[in-house]
Order: structure tokens, then C-alpha cells, then sequence
């Protein structure tokens, strides 16, 4: 009898469950249209693009109900990131349920450093973001938690330019994917997440290019904004987000010059290792889609330039040195690229970046860092020039960093072990403690070449992405 009523008890919450979720979506639609007939075109776009979020989220609840009430554990997250889908991505979920079970809840271990780092990181960036979805590089100075921050004495300095805000929204939202945070689920960053992709696409043109294109470094933002849109989707699988990524996927293509890799612009003529390795790594997660979507019988969601890693192979062997292993931005034996005004603060000698990049291309392209004499030689040069926090001597150099401990993270062994001692020290203990998190704590100052620029934005997300080195993706060659 007891089994019965139950029974009769979760079909009942169901039926009256889908009902309201029916409901909710039925009224967003209207909305839309009402909004289409007197001209919003724009509020109308938004409104039928969060039907899909709606639906997401009321199935979550749905599910949630009926288990509980079927006497079952519910899964608060779930199906967020259903583990057969993501693939390389599945050390992302493990490492959420390691901090969300740490926390400073009592009688709970507290999480590790790396840990605390990044909650704090996420924090800081989530009390800055924009009521657009965005994040302003010069801007957030002007957001605390959502809502306009009045008090001036407050505020945390480290202004960037605002011609990156494309830009530096798509480093934030790869942050909190890092962490294992979409748009769906049970967790606080859920609307943080749904809004930021609501923002970039928005912002992506017809030809699939994320923001304006005023200035050259335009295809730095596109690179960034279409990592973090092609991660979502990977991550989620949602149609809500196939649509952008595979636009974005499909500027790429267009842009990448004929046997070689890609620079400023489409098909400019001349390449550069910077810009091409940020491609390379939206190709790869996009082939992580792919291939999650093959394991389970389906057919590869993502159409994906087919070209593109041979020619950043060609690129990479011009502009490599066969004796060191150094790797050249734009021609072999060049250093990584400085503004004119940055170029005696920031030497070139104290950074590896290209390096860097080139490594960590070539890893996820296939090579093998343990038997790959090129990665191997690379790795010896990254080693002897580890992060160092000397904001007086020009080492500071966070877009190195980020490279940096992808690469030797991949690499692994001494390499690995010697870089994340140097990171501990670098990264991890210079990370704002002080005041609130609407100030400076959890984020970074933006020290270094590329600072003035994208502000402290980049900076808390280059920094935050390092932290995350061991979830963000799995070794490609099982190195240990």
C-alpha cells in the first residue's frame, strides 16, 4: 500500500511538474512574440534562445522531484554533464565535487590551496560581471554583484581596454567551465554561465566572428569567445549552443590561411604561433565533441576544418629551431611579442611563451611528449624560466604562464613537478586576500606585457585557468 501511494504520489508531482515547466516555456514564447510585433527584435531573440535554458533547467527540477519523492538519491547537478558526453572534459566534474564537498562546511576537510584559489577566482569575477553577460575589461569596475557599484572607494583598480571585452569574456567563461560550471545545474554560477553565453552570441555575426572587427587583434577575442562556446557545447551537448559553435568553427575556417596556420584577420597572408595554437585548441575540443558524440553511436555533431592541424604542423616546423626546440612567433629565432612601450619593462628573454604554445600544439595535435625530441627540447628551455613574481624585473608574464602550465602539465614528470612548485609560489601566493570579493579578493593584479590591456579580468582568468591545470584536461598520452 505504502509502495502504492508513493507511486501515485511522484506521478501526480510529475504530471503537475511538466505541467508548470509547459507553462513557464508557453509563457516565454508569448513574450517573444508580443516583444517581435512592437519592433524588440533583439529582447525577442533572447527570449525564444531561453526557452532551451528553461527546459534544461525545469527537467533538472523535474528529475529531482520525482526521485525524491520515489525515495531515491536525487542528483542536485545532474544531468549537467553526463560523464559518457564530455569526454576529455570529465576531470571538470570530479574537481567540483572535490571543492563542493570541501567548502567551510563544518566537519568537512577544507579544500586544498589550488582549490580555494580557484573558488575565490570565481567568485571575484562573478561579483564583476556585466548585467549584459559580459565582462567589461575596463568596466567591471562598475558592477558588484549584479548592480551598480556606488561607492567609489571600493573599487578594485586594474582597468584594461574595452576593445577586448570580447575577449576577456570568453577567458572568464572558460574559467568557470574549467571548474566544471555550464549553464545547467544546481550551483551558483548557473545564471553566470547562461549569461555570458547569452552575451557572446549576441555578439557573433553572420560569417560566425565573435564581436567587431575594429581592430586587427579582433581574432584574439574570436579565438577566446569561440574556446568558450565550443567547450559549453561540448560539455553540455545542448542545441541551444551547436548553432555558435559551429559558426564559430566555420570563421576559423575561413580565416586560416591556405597550407599554414592563421595571424590577424582572414587569410592575411602571414601566420603567428600565438594565434594559431588558440585555434588549435578550439579544433581539438571540438574533435572532443566529436568523438564523445561517435563513442556513443552518434554521428560527430561538429563539421571541423579537416586541413587545419597539417597546416599548424607546417607552421610549427617553420618557425621551430631543430637544435633547442625554441619555437618563434612569427619566424623562427623571434621572441614572444611585446608592445613597443612594454618591450624594455618585460624582456623577451624572461618569457618562453611561443614555446610554450608550440608544445602544447603539438600535444594535442598527436605528438607524444615523451618521445618527441622537439617537445622534449621545448620543455628543457620552459624549465629554465619558471614563474616568478618579481613585479620589478619583467618576469611577470601571465600569458606565458597559461601556456606554460598546460604544456608541462602534459609534458609531466620533473618538468611538471618542478613547474608547479614554481606556480605555487608565482600564482597561488600572490592572489588578492584582502577586502571583499566586489574589491580585490580572488583576483590577480594585472602585472605583466599584456596587463594594460586586458585588465584585471584577464588577469584573474589567465591565473585562475593555471590553477586548474589538473581538471580542466585529461593527459592526452597518459603521461604521469
Amino acid at each position: 500500500a505504502d509502495a502504492g501511494e508513493t507511486r501515485h504520489a511522484s506521478s501526480g508531482a510529475d504530471d503537475s511538474a511538466l505541467l508548470a515547466l509547459k507553462t513557464r516555456i508557453e509563457a516565454r514564447m508569448k513574450e517573444g512574440e508580443l516583444l517581435a510585433k512592437i519592433g524588440r527584435l533583439e529582447e525577442a531573440l533572447d527570449a525564444y534562445r531561453s526557452v532551451g535554458e528553461i527546459y534544461d533547467r525545469g527537467m533538472v527540477d523535474v528529475r529531482a522531484l520525482v526521485a525524491s519523492l520515489r525515495g531515491l538519491d536525487a542528483q542536485p547537478a545532474a544531468p549537467a554533464r553526463p560523464d559518457a558526453a564530455v569526454g576529455a572534459f570529465r576531470g571538470r566534474a570530479g574537481a567540483r565535487r572535490e571543492r563542493e564537498a570541501g567548502g567551510d562546511v563544518e566537519g568537512k576537510v577544507p579544500p586544498r590551496p589550488a582549490e580555494r584559489t580557484v573558488d575565490d577566482a570565481l567568485r571575484w569575477l562573478a561579483a564583476h560581471q556585466s548585467p549584459n553577460g559580459s565582462w567589461e575589461a575596463a568596466g567591471f569596475v562598475n558592477w558588484c554583484d549584479g548592480k551598480p557599484s556606488v561607492d567609489a572607494t571600493h573599487r578594485p583598480d586594474g582597468q584594461g581596454k574595452a576593445l577586448h571585452d570580447v575577449g576577456v569574456t570568453g577567458l572568464a567563461m572558460m574559467a568557470f567551465l574549467g571548474a566544471g560550471y555550464t549553464n545547467r545545474g544546481k550551483h551558483p554560477y548557473a545564471v553566470t554561465v547562461s549569461k555570458a553565453a547569452r552575451y557572446l552570441k549576441n555578439v557573433q555575426d553572420p560569417e560566425g566572428c565573435f564581436g567587431p572587427r575594429k581592430t586587427q587583434q579582433y581574432i584574439y577575442g574570436h579565438a577566446t569567445a569561440s574556446l568558450a562556446m565550443i567547450e559549453l557545447y561540448a560539455m553540455t551537448q545542448s542545441p541551444i549552443f551547436k548553432g555558435s559553435a559551429q559558426k564559430a568553427l566555420d570563421f576559423i575556417a575561413l580565416s586560416r590561411n591556405p597550407y599554414f596556420g592563421w595571424r590577424y584577420g582572414v587569410k592575411p597572408g602571414d601566420n603567428d604561433t600565438s594565434v594559431t595554437t588558440w585555434m588549435v585548441m578550439c579544433l581539438k575540443s571540438a574533435m572532443l565533441a566529436n568523438n564523445a558524440a561517435v563513442r556513443r553511436g552518434q554521428e560527430a555533431p561538429l563539421r571541423v576544418d579537416g586541413q587545419a592541424f597539417a597546416g599548424a604542423r607546417a607552421w610549427l616546423d617553420k618557425v621551430t629551431d631543430p637544435e633547442h626546440g625554441r619555437v618563434g612567433y612569427v619566424q623562427r629565432g623571434t621572441g614572444p611579442a611585446r608592445a613597443q612601450e612594454m618591450m624594455d619593462r618585460f624582456p623577451s628573454e624572461k618569457s618562453e611563451s611561443m614555446t610554450a604554445a608550440g608544445m602544447l600544439a603539438r600535444i594535442v595535435m598527436g605528438e607524444d611528449p615523451a618521445t618527441s625530441s622537439t617537445i622534449q627540447k621545448g620543455a628543457q628551455l620552459v624549465s629554465k624560466v619558471p614563474p616568478v613574481w618579481n613585479p620589478s624585473d619583467g618576469s611577470i608574464d601571465m600569458y606565458y604562464w597559461y601556456y606554460g602550465t598546460l604544456a608541462m602539465f602534459q609534458v609531466g614528470g620533473k618538468h611538471w613537478r618542478a613547474w608547479s612548485r614554481a606556480m605555487q609560489t608565482s600564482i597561488l601566493d600572490n592572489q588578492r586576500r584582502d577586502t571583499g570579493f566586489c574589491h580585490f579578493k580572488g583576483s590577480w593584479d594585472p602585472i605583466g606585457p599584456w596587463g594594460h590591456d586586458g585588465g584585471r579580468v584577464y588577469s584573474t582568468a589567465l591565473m585562475c585557468l593555471c590553477a586548474q591545470a589538473f581538471a580542466r584536461y585529461e593527459k592526452v598520452h597518459g603521461t604521469k
